[in-house]
């Protein structure tokens, strides 16, 4: 069975729909920013109700595009331990996009959508 990732560019986008993913087959994680103090409580408790499928990757530095390389260490980490995964990028950010375009040619399934509804 193939593993959806799902990870959120949360200095990019403030998901508020994540109660969508719950009873399906996606790991979430939600990248936040060094300097990112606040999360809403509405997107707590969607992550809560996820359980073991949700995590937070609180980055520890700052600095231009400091988030976006470490989403893009872990669809690397992640793609080398398992082959049979689809990485989604929540994430508004262009700037992901010449990397997708690269993983694609090495034959990891990796889109980038504007929002979780977007996922097919």
């Amino acid at each position: 069975m193939r593993t959806n990732y799902i990870l959120i560019d949360f200095e990019n986008i403030q998901p508020k729909n994540l109660s969508v993913l719950k009873g399906h087959n996606f790991k979430v994680m939600v990248f936040v920013g060094a300097k990112q103090s606040k999360i809403p409580f509405e997107l707590v408790v969607a992550m809560q109700d996820l359980g073991d499928s949700a995590e937070y990757i609180k980055i520890d530095g700052n600095g231009p595009n400091a988030l976006d390389f470490h989403i893009a260490f872990y669809i690397g980490n992640i793609a080398c331990q398992n082959k049979n995964c689809y990485f989604h990028i929540i994430s508004k950010d262009t700037g992901f996009d010449p990397l997708i375009r690269h993983l694609q040619t090495k034959k990891i399934l990796v889109h980038r959508e504007k929002d979780i509804m977007g996922i097919p």
